[in-house]
């Protein structure tokens, strides 16, 4: 998976706002405003959703395997140093295996040293490329102890433990979630479920009463009422799915991508 820059993400909202405006407009000339819009106003937002999940999600899959390869990284400069290389060198060799995407950049910082940059300058821009939470609390130690001198790898052994040891507590986290996750889902469904069976046995019965004499009595007015409720749960249920999850709300975006789908597919099945 391809790292995702911040300039390729705003580039990407804006054409997906552009579109949806498009959409949404072109739907208002051609039916006006009623029924009929709201599916011009739900592809809109899926035109704006779906780009925007797919890059967080490429993204989020990047940083996942930065983090998972820095162990490996602090295990192989460990193994360096204990034949006598530098810090530098030692990170030099370890540009020339396979870390997945640490490689690349890892490649880039020993360009910079061989351009003229120092040790620190280099090792600060590739902590900045990256960003991730891991690589942003890494990167001040691996210069600390670069500054100290003696056996640097003394440092790097217990730094590649405790990596290591994050890395199983987040996958245990998200483990311990997954079944609130579900709930979220399940929640959806049940909500799906108790409309259908209101509006095809209660509300249909009840047309023309004068209960349902009010603006919102016809079905298709109570149909498109259901629709609105759906969406908005299932935009603002993948968010906390999201956030329970993965820990961050746009993360949820693909959540919200899903839940939206099945919920607009369902009420123009069954209503």
């Amino acid at each position: 998976m391809p790292k995702i820059e911040n300039r390729t993400k705003k580039i990407v909202i804006t054409v997906s706002v552009l579109i949806a405006v498009a959409i949404v407009l072109f739907g208002y000339f051609i039916v006006g405003v009623g029924a009929a819009l709201d599916d011009f106003v739900f592809f809109s937002l899926l035109v704006i959703i779906s780009p925007i999940a797919l890059l967080n999600y490429i993204d989020f899959r990047w940083r996942k395997a930065v983090d998972e390869h820095l162990p490996d990284l602090f295990r192989s400069i460990v193994q360096a140093q204990e034949i006598g290389m530098t810090l530098p060198k030692a990170l030099e060799e370890a540009a020339k295996r396979d870390y997945g995407p640490l490689t690349p950049e890892l490649e880039k910082m020993t360009v910079q040293m061989s351009w003229g940059s120092s040790f620190e300058e280099a090792l600060l821009a590739f902590g900045r490329r990256i960003g991730t939470v891991l690589t942003q609390r890494t990167v001040p130690m691996i210069i600390e102890a670069s500054r100290s001198g003696g056996r640097v790898e003394k440092v790097f052994e217990p730094m590649g433990k405790f990596l290591q040891t994050n890395i199983l507590l987040e996958k245990e986290r998200k483990t311990q979630t997954r079944p609130y996750i579900a709930i979220i889902y399940v929640a959806l469904f049940v909500f799906l479920f108790t409309i259908v069976m209101l509006f095809n046995t209660f509300f249909t019965d009840m047309e023309g009463m004068a209960l349902f004499s009010m603006a919102t009595s016809s079905p298709m007015d109570l149909q498109r009422i259901f629709l609105h409720l759906t969406l908005v749960q299932g935009f603002f249920g993948g968010l906390v799915a999201g956030k329970m999850g993965e820990g961050s709300v746009s993360a949820g975006l693909k959540h919200s991508l899903v839940m939206m789908l099945l919920g607009y597919v369902g009420l123009k099945i069954f209503l």
